[in-house]
């Protein structure tokens, strides 16, 4: 049996590719060639060849088939296109911003996506509600006319080795230049889907496995357990032995953290995965808690190289300026200071049936079996 990877040198690929090995395939990647890992295996050939030029892609593989192509990289409608016929089955790679709402939180009222976010949630339906979003909607529709019998991922964010732009580098930064305080919006109790790259990897893995449950679906694949905000940055630093003071401010005035967050809204952005637990048996191979350590340590003996000669602090827009953010920090603390909390008649209560720290009080001194 014999598999193409379109990739295979990314966050995910070495994952997959190595166990498409395991399983028994005979594998091959395509990818530029710019980047070489050394994770792949020697006995996997190489096709270089850009898999956004569609001439050169077409006269690269020529009149060749594939009893299986994983297209992970790419200008994937021109890819489907152009294997249309020369592979047994098809699974690629989308993301979450085919939903309505995803990059334009705003879409909803009040803003933000629904959580979670099932496969047969609402899409982007024009170019006015999300270019990218419509964009995404119309490749994904493009794949299943040319494969019929396709699975097609819905990825989130992808975390871990050999991620181009990794939102933990802002974290393990910070660590590395000896910041001790960090500012989070509201907290930092946002939920976000992500997927460390071998989670997702086994996922993909999953469906080349069970094709009988897998063909003409479309998957979110994400880690089943979301982190917050607030603990991808406590087991990042924890990782490296470091301990943060979280600066909790509100997500208006919280401007340093709008890179780590990601988009103007503190809202959740989740996925449900009731679809590929149940149809492929998926389970997180990795704790995400782990997966973000694991990242973090990764990054502190591996700081990100620059994209096409962009600093990756530029292209993640952290100007990693310290000495603003404790301008920030010191006047928060000083209007806090200055603010005087009004007396109350009856104080405010977290209602009766809350008994937690700070709650209702027992109604009796002693409990009695």
């Amino acid at each position: 049996m014999q598999a193409l990877v379109i990739g295979g040198t990314g966050p995910t690929g070495p994952f997959i590719v190595n166990g498409l090995l395991a399983r028994g395939w005979r594998v091959e990647i395509l990818h530029t060639g710019h980047h070489e890992v050394d994770e792949i295996p020697p006995e996997v050939a190489h096709i270089h060849v850009s898999p956004h030029d569609p001439v050169a892609l077409a006269a690269a593989i020529g009149d060749r088939r594939w009893d299986l192509c994983i297209a992970t990289y790419g200008r994937l409608r021109t890819i489907a296109e152009i294997f249309a016929g020369r592979v047994g089955r098809f699974i690629s790679v989308g993301g979450g911003p085919a939903y309505l709402g995803y990059m334009n939180p705003f879409l909803h009222t009040p803003e933000g996506l629904p959580a979670p976010l099932a496969e047969d949630a609402p899409l982007v339906t024009d170019p006015a509600q999300d270019e990218k979003g419509w964009r995404i909607v119309c490749t994904e529709e493009a794949v299943f006319r040319h494969h019929p019998e396709a699975t097609h991922f819905r990825y989130p964010y992808v975390y871990g080795p050999y991620q181009p732009a990794p939102r933990e580098w802002m974290v393990v930064r910070r660590v590395l230049d000896g910041r001790r305080r960090i500012i989070l919006p509201d907290g930092g109790l946002t939920l976000d889907a992500y997927g460390y790259a071998e989670n997702l990897a086994h996922a993909v893995l999953l469906a080349v496995t069970q094709p009988e449950r897998a063909c003409g679906e479309i998957f979110n694949a994400a880690d089943s357990h979301a982190l917050s905000l607030r603990e991808v940055v406590f087991h990042a630093a924890r990782a490296l032995d470091w301990e943060f003071e979280i600066i909790d401010l509100p997500a208006a005035l919280a401007l340093p953290a709008r890179p780590l967050l990601g988009r103007p809204t503190t809202s959740h952005r989740l996925y449900d995965l009731t679809k590929i637990r149940s149809r492929l048996g998926y389970r997180d191979v990795v704790a995400p808690a782990e997966a973000v350590a694991r990242t973090a340590r990764w990054l502190a003996g591996h700081p990100p190289p620059p994209m096409s000669g962009i600093p990756v602090e530029t292209v993640l827009q952290d100007p990693f300026d310290y000495a603003a953010e404790d301008r920030l920090i010191e006047r928060w603390q000083q209007a806090l200071a200055t603010l005087a909390i009004p007396d109350w008649s009856t104080p405010p209560g977290y209602g009766m049936a809350y008994s937690g720290p700070g709650g209702r009080a027992r109604s009796q001194a002693t409990f009695e079996e």
